[in-house]
């Protein structure tokens, strides 16, 4: 039942194989739609932080502009890529990702600040949002193991240990 081309090199419709519906991927996972519950809650606050520090990283000023400009770089960098990661572990599962930035900020526990931050509370901002980001893998970490779900407890476990290095860095920046 292999694909093949006609003589001109074209695939003939008829032959084509139907990828089966979203909800009827079957992955071993015992509770799919679950598991990729949590994960969009992890790709909305992964790029809800991709943009506050891409933000932070455009608008930082004073004498620690260079190294806060250069470390939330290599940290929104970093994000943008595992949002990808994120969302494309959903697809494995069968889900959808999250597909407009209303549903991003309802999904998400980031939040802005209310006024122009200095770099200093830049800095302590994005360290505390890392922390929560990292809490909030830990709880997908659970889900995915009570699942029998290892890749995206794998997967939690990595982006958890990305953030809790990025906090460290940033209180260690922050610090007087």
């Amino acid at each position: 039942d292999q694909i093949r081309p006609d003589k001109k090199g074209h695939i003939m419709a008829q032959e084509m194989k139907v990828v089966p519906q979203a909800d009827k991927v079957k992955t071993g996972v015992e509770d799919a739609k679950l598991l990729a519950e949590g994960l969009a809650k992890a790709v909305a606050d992964t790029y809800r932080l991709v943009f506050k520090t891409h933000a932070y990283h455009w608008n930082v000023e004073g004498p620690m502009f260079f190294s806060i400009h250069h470390l939330t770089e290599e940290q929104y960098e970093e994000m943008f890529a595992a949002a990808d990661l994120l969302a494309e572990r959903m697809r494995a599962l069968g889900q959808l990702a999250p597909m407009s930035l209303t549903e991003i900020m309802k999904l998400s526990v980031i939040e802005d600040l209310k006024k122009t931050p200095s770099a200093q509370e830049m800095v302590e901002d994005l360290a505390r949002d890392h922390a929560t980001v990292a809490r909030r893998f830990h709880d997908l970490i659970e889900l995915a193991e009570e699942h029998r779900d290892p890749v995206t407890a794998d997967l939690a476990t990595a982006r958890s240990a990305f953030h809790e290095q990025a906090a460290w860095m940033l209180r260690a920046t922050a610090a007087k």
